[in-house]
């Protein structure tokens, strides 16, 4: 029995590792449902009562088969109006592979139809002539195939060397210029050796001081983002914040609350020194969340005048997303990774896993964040027993009869711990407010993914998701996605299809989470074990400049620079050839032509370090000692990012606050209309709150000009309240520039030039 953790007991049973979550009726269904034969599913028997879908949501008594499932000739039609199957849509095999139970299947599909019939007896093999004799592929392309493939290989092999010699040239470069400056090297080992975040800002501040590299801080100009139009800014806000001129403030707000407005989340602008950035958009960051919390506060405003402006300002600079990745034991550094996050309260709400990721992810999701930081330490690996100690013949003789080295159902077994038991998405979100999301690829390569979330699959039990998407082909047989009835029954989820590893085709699903929820910043944290030879920044990373005598230019100097992504672009286009003229055969039923070709990084992309002898334990449990070097190695890559994050939170959690006072869920947002702006004019003068405005002395009506007026008056229209301001209407506060000289800033969009 493991001894308890005081600490872990007072945060109740999940931030404890020796509770037991495992359900044996819930791991006997899903049993059954790995059993099922999913070519084999026609039953002239078959009625309502035997369909997983209830509009009373009550368990529903099995058929003969074990399964609960539904029949359907198409999308289209009834769901039960059944059709004989034709005879050329079967083949009949005798002695199919089996399931992960020893469980052989006799047939084997050509088309989507259900089959039966009392054929299935026959033991002979019938293929009809026409279906036989169809073949897609001409001649050429028949024997050109592999000729061309092994040429493309070996070509790719060789381009391969040749990129790993430039590596080599640029690392020995920078190693070589460490060298030359002894006090360089002892403070970069210093850094490297930080034990928490202070001591690394700390030493970050001495590395930069000493490089000189804060001068470039102080200093606002520079061409990788719009310092003029930012120093504008800021002074427009400062002067109608001190004025009280409300409404016009929330005018200029909704103009700059954009995602990256200016160039202010420029990876660039957080690449040039080891902890900081431009003082000008620390400024703007502190600026713009002063003004947003008055405008919280502010009681003379109409609250629908506010619920608009919340609504909007969100749906310009959008939400943050953490993606963990897959990558087998690799993706143990992403506790480091949210260790390092929750300690500095930057956890981001929205989180989405891929394989191993997922598994991570899920741990997150059904935790709340004190909780989850009593689990991440070293005791941890008592937990972590996925890949097991099992002896070389006998995973070996599994994998010889299933095709899967591990065992589906003893993986479902270990899941639920890491879920919290048969918890469901959305039982999940209502309980830590966290939005989890696990990506998976169905067992039909022409089939779309799915990125299982409480919008997607509300009812779909967690474990079953993230062992889909840990399926990698050869490792983990596909499996059935479960979901949960009221009555704590679960049945299988998604008419029994199967699915798979997600990081086939989708192991960083930016695309698909801005989709459902607006996100517009991400952190992905990347250890796939294929991508992580091929990670090269050669403008330096957030919070790791150039090593170079002056911290500009290109890693290792431009021609070796320019020769690294040369040469890593010419294997792409090759990988890209294979793809699009399907070359490569699909090996285990997967496409395997997306490994290479995802997008595998986000607004920030953190790559926890990685050495060769790590790929020994690439599919191996780790120790305690292991365990707590991994998570330290996430700590120390994330230590980097954290102001960049926090830059970004300190905006976005403002405007959760605005969104919450004015009793909005900042997560119904995400589908606003795109013509809402276009549509609020209307809806304020439907309410009088024109009048209302006026007479509160949110704003003086000499600053409200007509529409009518407005080429008269010369005014121009700032934002979606109709509000104009006067043209050339000069700040009356003085503000000081990081360049040490007065500035007056207008609002004539004609006078952008400043002059000192």
């Amino acid at each position: 029995m493991l001894k308890k953790d005081p600490s872990q007991l007072s945060l109740g049973p999940r931030a404890r590792l020796d509770t037991d979550y495992v359900n044996e009726d819930h791991i006997k269904v899903f049993r059954d449902a790995l059993s099922y034969d999913e070519h084999n599913d026609y039953n002239d028997n078959i009625t309502r009562a035997d369909s997983i879908v209830s509009i009373a949501d009550t368990p529903t008594k099995p058929h003969s088969s074990g399964v609960e499932t539904i029949s359907s000739q198409s999308d289209w039609t009834p769901v039960y109006n059944k059709t004989k199957p034709r005879k050329s849509e079967i083949i009949e095999i005798d002695g199919a592979a089996g399931d992960d139970n020893g469980n052989s299947d006799k047939f084997s599909r050509v088309s989507s139809a259900s089959v039966s019939g009392p054929d299935s007896a026959a033991s002979s093999i019938h293929v009809d002539e026409n279906y036989s004799n169809y073949d897609e592929s001409s001649i050429t392309f028949t024997i050109l195939r592999y000729p061309l493939l092994i040429f493309i290989f070996c070509w790719t092999f060789i381009l391969s060397i040749l990129y790993f010699i430039v590596r080599l040239s640029i690392s020995f470069s920078e190693n070589l210029m460490l060298k030359r400056d002894k006090v360089r090297t002892e403070l970069v080992t210093n850094l490297r050796n930080s034990k928490n975040y202070s001591e690394y800002v700390e030493n970050s501040k001495k590395l930069d001081k000493y490089l000189k590299l804060d001068d470039w801080c102080n200093d606002d100009r520079y061409k990788y983002y719009d310092w003029r139009n930012l120093r504008r800014t800021i002074g427009n806000l400062r002067t109608l914040r001190h004025a009280k001129k409300y409404e016009d403030l929330m005018v200029v707000l909704q103009t700059c609350i954009k995602s990256n407005f200016a160039g202010t989340e420029n990876p660039l602008m957080y690449s040039h020194c080891y902890y900081g950035t431009k003082k000008l958009i620390e400024k703007y960051n502190s600026e713009v969340v002063k003004c947003l919390n008055i405008i919280i506060e502010n009681k003379e405003i109409n609250i629908k005048e506010k619920r608009i402006f919340f609504k909007i300002i969100n749906k310009n600079f959008g939400r943050t997303c953490l993606v963990l990745s897959g990558g087998a034991s690799f993706c143990y550094n992403h506790f480091g990774v949210l260790k390092a996050l929750i300690e500095n309260d930057l956890m981001p709400k929205i989180i989405s896993g891929t394989s191993g990721g997922g598994m991570i992810a899920a741990l997150a999701a059904t935790r709340q964040n004190d909780e989850l930081l009593a689990l991440i330490n070293s005791k941890l690996s008592s937990k972590i027993n996925a890949f097991g100690s099992e002896p070389f013949w006998i995973w070996m003789k599994r994998w010889w009869t299933t095709g899967a080295r591990f065992d589906s159902v003893e993986w479902a077994k270990k899941a639920q711990w890491w879920t919290t038991g048969s918890t469901t998405f959305e039982e999940s979100y209502l309980e830590t407010g966290k939005i989890l999301n696990i990506s998976t690829v169905p067992n039909d390569i022409h089939s779309p993914t799915i990125l299982c979330n409480y919008i997607t699959s509300p009812k779909c039990c967690i474990w079953s998701s993230m062992l889909a998407s840990a399926a990698v082909p050869g490792i983990l047989n596909p499996v059935m996605l479960m979901e949960k009835t009221k009555d704590n029954i679960i049945r299988p989820f998604s008419l029994g299809s199967k699915w798979k590893d997600g990081s086939l085709r989708t192991d960083v699903p930016l695309n698909t989470l801005n989709i459902y929820f607006n996100t517009k910043f991400s952190i992905v944290s990347q250890v796939n074990p294929h991508v992580m030879l091929w990670i090269f920044k050669n403008r330096g990373d957030i919070g790791k400049p150039i090593i170079r005598s002056k911290g500009k230019t290109f890693r290792g100097g431009f021609i070796l620079s320019y020769l690294e992504n040369l040469i890593k672009l010419e294997i792409i286009k090759w990988l890209k050839l294979v793809k699009e003229f399907q070359l490569f055969p699909n090996l285990l039923e997967s496409d395997w032509s997306n490994l290479f070709l995802q997008n595998f990084g986000g607004t920030i992309t953190l790559f926890p370090k990685i050495v060769l002898s790590d790929y020994m334990y690439i599919l191996s449990d780790p120790t305690e000692e292991r365990l707590a070097r991994i998570i330290s190695n996430g700590e120390k890559v994330t230590y980097p990012k954290l102001l960049f994050i926090k830059h970004r939170l300190n905006i976005e959690r403002v405007i959760e606050r605005g969104l919450k006072e004015c009793d909005v869920d900042i997560d119904e947002t995400f589908n606003a209309p795109p013509d809402l702006v276009t549509k609020i004019d209307q809806s304020i003068k439907d309410d009088n709150f024109e009048e209302n405005r006026i007479d509160d002395g949110g704003a003086d009506s000499d600053d409200v000009l007509d529409d009518t007026d407005s080429n008269e008056s010369g005014g121009s229209n700032l934002g979606f309240l109709g509000i104009k301001m006067k043209r050339n209407e000069v700040v009356n506060e003085e503000w000081y520039g990081s360049s040490g000289y007065e500035e007056n800033y207008t609002t004539d969009e004609d006078t952008s030039n400043l002059s000192p």
